[in-house]
């Protein structure tokens, strides 16, 4: 038997947990035993590593310009012909779609065009208790359809396990849980001065900072990052802060950082390569996010040993253990979340505490090698006794 053709299909290749992880799985395939190809929508942070992987043989990159994460009707058909063409033609055995508009049409082309295995991975939902009724009631009626079309489904939290079967989303019995993985040994990142890579940054060799890591979009919810920032400052003056990440609410948040009186104490200094490093050196990690697949920067935090205070949304409760292993509070309440961080800032042995426990919860379960291998042999399960998609399955009838 030949090697096994694998296409990964991802709206754009932006600078993200799925979409780091999709292209670290796309790129270490066994490749004795898998041949990868990797479709995206050009325009992405990452496109230039992608072109990097491929350059090193490490799997094919094909760019579709017709697949984009705005809505278009017209643009959206054309999107779906051209990757029923392109299947047709490549004829892979297993298709896995990541992230939403790749993965509606993703899952609709590979059923068309008669894929052996079809999955999907749900790195968070394109719906979510925020949008207004209506708009959810169709997205969610559109993922019943398309994870009806799918083999298998992948979760990267028990939170959104739990949260697909509460909205009817195919059969529980495809469903596998494979946690979105890191580079376990990469974490804590050795920094052998903090005083200088403090400095380094444009922060105080001595004093507390406060650090949090997220694309700038509503998901992320950095204004809630900005506010608390301003409340805390008010009990500890010296404190900085830093959000790493850049997006299109940049502008915005920066006219907010004006006007809360912080330019002085709180940067977005775009994407850092030296990431690590700076949780290495943090004191606190805080995360906004108003939902959430499962947040890889706090899996970094945490096996960082930085004692976290998050929003408790889907995948960050899989995490965080409130009063354990971090702080987790109610979405939206800025002062819970900034008294949280203030208790953390005034206790030194609660923030070393808590952060060694931080630490220890991230086992091997996270380790992204790990992750590899568990969809290797998901792909290979599924090839060997694939049930047909079920279109008139839910997630409430009896898998058995």
């Amino acid at each position: 038997m030949g090697r096994i053709k694998v296409l990964h299909l991802i709206t754009r290749l932006d600078f993200g947990g799925a979409q780091q992880n999709t292209l670290y799985t796309a790129s270490h395939l066994d490749p004795a035993r898998f041949d990868c190809l990797l479709v995206a929508g050009p325009g992405g942070y990452l496109d230039e590593e992608a072109k990097r992987l491929e350059a090193q043989g490490r799997l094919r990159v094909f760019w579709l310009n017709s697949l984009a994460r705005e809505i278009s009707p017209g643009r959206d058909l054309l999107c779906l012909l051209e990757l029923i063409n392109f299947l047709l033609y490549e004829a892979p055995q297993v298709v896995h779609t990541h992230s939403s508009k790749a993965g509606i049409l993703g899952r609709t082309a590979a059923f068309l065009a008669r894929i052996p295995v079809i999955v999907h991975t749900y790195h968070g939902f394109g719906f979510n208790d925020y949008q207004p009724h209506w708009r959810k009631t169709f997205y969610v009626l559109v993922e019943r359809l398309c994870a009806r079309m799918a083999h298998r489904l992948v979760f990267v939290s028990r939170a959104n396990w739990n949260y697909a079967r509460a909205h009817g989303l195919g059969l529980e019995r495809i469903y596998r849980l494979i946690r979105s993985g890191i580079k376990l040994a990469s974490f804590p990142r050795h920094v052998p001065d903090r005083a200088a890579k403090k400095a380094a940054i444009g922060v105080g060799k001595h004093k507390p900072l406060i650090t949090s890591i997220g694309n700038l979009k509503p998901q992320k919810n950095p204004a809630d990052f900005i506010a608390m920032a301003q409340r805390v400052s008010e009990g500890f003056p010296e404190a900085e802060f830093l959000f790493i990440g850049d997006g299109p609410l940049r502008r915005r948040l920066e006219f907010q950082i004006i006007a809360s009186g912080l330019s002085h104490r709180l940067q977005i200094p775009g994407w850092r390569p030296d990431a690590a490093e700076i949780l290495a050196v943090s004191d606190v990690f805080v995360m906004t996010s108003l939902w959430e697949g499962l947040p890889r920067a706090l899996v970094e935090a945490m096996k960082s040993g930085l004692p976290c205070v998050c929003y408790a949304t889907d995948g960050v409760r899989d995490l965080i253990e409130d009063g354990v292993n971090g702080f987790a509070v109610a979405p939206g309440n800025v002062s819970a979340l900034a008294g949280r961080v203030s208790e953390l800032l005034a206790d030194e042995a609660l923030r070393r505490g808590m952060g060694e426990a931080a630490a220890r919860s991230i086992g091997p379960e996270f380790n992204i090698d790990g992750m590899v291998r568990l969809q290797e042999s998901l792909y290979q399960e599924a090839l060997s006794g694939a049930p047909a998609p079920d279109a008139g399955a839910s997630a409430t009838e009896n898998p058995l």
